[in-house]
This record gives C-alpha cells, structure tokens and sequence, in this order.
C-alpha cells in the first residue's frame, strides 16, 4: 500500500501555533518529516520533497468564472471549534492520487482544466442529465462557507473554512428515484493530464459512495470553495465531496459523475485492499488502521499529537444513521 501515516488535533486556542510560525513551508514539512508517524509510514516527507522538486512546472491556472461567488456567508451552526489551519498548509499539503502519491502533488495538479467541466447525473434517477459546472453552480443557489474539522486517515488533520452548497440540494435536484439506495462519485479522468492515472495498478477513475440517508445528512457537503475562494486544483476543484465525520479519502474530489443505484458501489481504496479500507470509513480512535493506530492524530501546523474524536467530534449529528447496524464494519 502507498498509504503513509501522520498525525492529530483537538487543542484549545491558546496553545495554536501562530500561523507567521509556519509560513516557511519548507521548515513545516521537515518538521513533520522528523514526527514518529513518519517513521513506520515507509516514505518520508523530506523525499516527498524531493520527489516534488522533479515535479514538472505548473502551467497558469486558468481564471474560474465564479469568483464572483466568493467569499460566502459564513454558516455559523457550522464553526469548526479548533483553531483553523493556515490557507499555506492547507493548500499545499494533499493528497490527490491523480497527480502523484506524495503529499506535495499542488505544482502538477495545476494544469487540471477546470474548465470546461460538465457533472452527469445518471442511474436510477427520473431523467438522465448533464451540466456544466457553472450552471449547477447557479442551480444550487447562494452558496456558504462552513468551517469543518478533516481528518485523514493518515492521522493527520485540519480545520478549514469550505464554501459551497449541502449536497442534499444536488441531491434533490438530481431526482432520484425512491428505490435508489446509494450514490456514487466519480472523478475525472485523464491521463495525459494526471500523470498518476498512468499507474495501472490503481483502479481509476477514483470513485467512492455514500448511502442516500449519508448523502443528505446534514453535515454533506459539496465543497466548489476554500478559504473564501475558489477550490484550488490539489484540493479538488472544481467540486468535491466533503463528509467531516469520515476518514478523508471519502471526500472525492474534482467530481465528474453522480450515479443513483440501489447496489453498494466499491470504492477505490476498497478495491485496492478491502481488509483496510471499507465502505463506511466512518472515524473512530478505538477501531485501529491494520498498520497504526487511530487514537490520536496531528494537526498540520501544530506540534502536539491531540486525542481522535468518535465521528471525528460529529456523533450528535451522525450516529442516528448507523442505529442497528451492528454486523456492519462502520469504522475502517
């Protein structure tokens, strides 16, 4: 597996690590590269920093159309209560298989054209369609910014301020039918782009599911936005799935595809090794990772490991939807 370990969060404000502290980006990353998770994870930040170096210069990103949209109204029933994460983190530290397996995949992620971009909606719903990006983005209404703890399955995490719109609204305005019992989510693809789609051992494209009950809880989220701006390419643009109670790898990202079925999809890391990587992926510090522990995680930008929250510190809003599910396996 290409799977490497980090760390955790969940500290009070006043032991945050200013954000001037971390603006030398690559202090950060040696840093984290020295932390003990990194040492079982088989590959070290400082040669995801070489790896890196090699990296192809990044052609400019194309203007996005909807910057006019931003930055939304902040939704304050959605506020985080941990220190945010620096926008320089949080923008340069991601993982993003498409373009590599190392965590500094935002130099060649850049020449991902985010326009033009059509979502399909297709399977069991009333009328198959598809749309371009910026016409559902005008469909969904005014968009919002919620900020939302993420927590990765690495065990490391962030706290970041996402706009965009409940993917109950995209669910509604996909129509599906009452039998249909999941969704699920495709990314682009392309590999004369995404260098990492040429590595035939994968399953691309990437896909992963949600239950409907999951796809309109109200905590999903379809990110188009971070940081009141636009969504950059290595963080999903130009529209990605954001669910803050599961393990990050569920939040597909650069979505291309919304398939209505009343069939279990297998998502891509499932595919790749089921007896790590279910379909419910849902956090928990008591149930460990094959290979580490989940009890604890690493905020990026913070020097001390925190404990790891059951639903990642989202139970009253979630744990209803898994009553009676006992012989399913919901957390890894």
């Amino acid at each position: 597996m290409l799977i490497k370990r980090r760390r955790g969060w969940e500290i009070p404000e006043g032991r945050s690590t200013p954000e001037s502290a971390w603006l030398d980006r690559r202090r950060l990353l040696k840093g984290l590269a020295a932390g003990p998770i990194l040492a079982g994870a088989g590959v070290g930040l400082a040669g995801c920093m070489e790896e890196a170096e090699a990296d192809q210069q990044a052609a400019a990103p194309v203007a996005d159309p909807s910057t006019g949209l931003y930055p939304p109204k902040t939704n304050m029933r959605y506020r985080g209560e941990r220190p945010m994460t620096t926008e320089e983190l949080a923008t340069t530290y991601n993982n993003f298989y498409e373009f590599g397996s190392h965590k500094n995949i935002w130099r060649a992620s850049q020449v991902l054209p985010i326009r033009p971009w059509t979502v399909t909606f297709d399977g069991m719903v009333e009328a198959p369609k598809s749309v371009a990006i910026d016409d559902l983005l005008a469909a969904m209404g005014p968009l919002e910014e919620r900020v939302y703890r993420h927590r990765c399955v690495e065990a490391w995490s962030m706290t970041v301020p996402w706009a965009g719109f409940p993917m109950r609204r995209l669910v509604e305005y996909a129509k599906p039918l009452g039998s249909a019992k999941y969704v699920t989510m495709q990314t682009f693809q392309n590999p004369e782009i995404a260098s990492g789609q040429k590595q035939h051992w994968y399953p691309w494209p990437y896909v992963e599911g949600l239950t409907m009950a999951e796809a309109t809880n109200e905590l999903a989220f379809m990110a188009t936005g971070i940081y009141g701006k636009p969504m950059p390419p290595q963080n999903g643009s130009p529209i990605r799935l954001v669910t803050p109670w599961k393990y990050g790898f569920k939040s597909v990202k650069s979505i291309v595809r919304f398939t209505f079925s009343d069939q279990r999809p297998v998502s891509f890391w499932e595919a790749i090794q089921a007896s790590e990587y279910g379909f419910w992926a849902n956090v928990n510090p008591g149930v460990a990772h094959p290979r580490w522990s989940q009890a604890t995680e690493q905020p990026l930008g913070q020097s001390d490991r925190i404990p790891t929250l059951l639903y990642n510190g989202y139970t009253e809003y979630v744990a209803d939807i898994y009553k009676g599910m006992n012989n399913e396996r919901l957390f890894m």
